[in-house]
């Protein structure tokens, strides 16, 4: 009965300690909240040696009285848009091209999905992305004479959906 009590208190020194649960199951550590005072909203500032330190602020921003802003005329747009659809002589094939091509994207949103579940595909497509994408910096813009000829092709490829060729 010794024996046994020894090895047990031997076997509570030796066991490992198991930590306590806290309430938060985040492997994030906590941050406290961010103090909004004034030295958080400076701008950023360039020390320049010379006869002294000066500094001189990078970037200044200043708020006037004036109506600078791009505001979008709600009543403008909707009108310009039913005069652009009472101007429409066929108004289900707008619809119908409208409806498919939100299916399009739906669809290719699911592909996408299935294709991004499989283990090593999309490493694969990436590496054919970046093959695409250099063979068509090399054949269309490290060169004058190729850079014309993509300009060129996309005239008349503009030309061709605006139906003027």
């Amino acid at each position: 009965m010794a024996i046994t009590v020894a090895a047990s208190s031997s076997m509570a020194l030796i066991a490992p300690r198991i930590p306590t649960v806290s309430a938060r199951f985040s492997a994030v550590p906590y941050l406290p909240p961010r103090s909004f005072d004034r030295s958080s909203f400076t701008a950023p500032v360039k020390l320049i040696s010379g006869n002294g330190l000066k500094k001189v602020e990078l970037m200044k921003t200043r708020a006037s009285s004036e109506d600078t802003s791009t505001s979008i005329d709600t009543n403008e747009l909707f009108t310009d848009l039913k005069e652009k659809w009472d101007g429409l002589e066929n108004k289900s094939t707008v619809i119908i091209y409208g409806g498919g091509a939100i299916v399009a994207v739906w669809l290719s949103s699911i592909v996408v999905g299935a294709i991004n579940s499989v283990p090593l595909l999309p490493k694969v497509m990436e590496l054919v992305g970046l093959g695409y994408t250099g063979w068509f910096v090399y054949r269309y813009l490290l060169f004058k004479s190729s850079r014309k000829e993509l300009a060129e092709d996309i005239e008349s490829l503009k030309k061709k959906i605006a139906g003027s060729e």
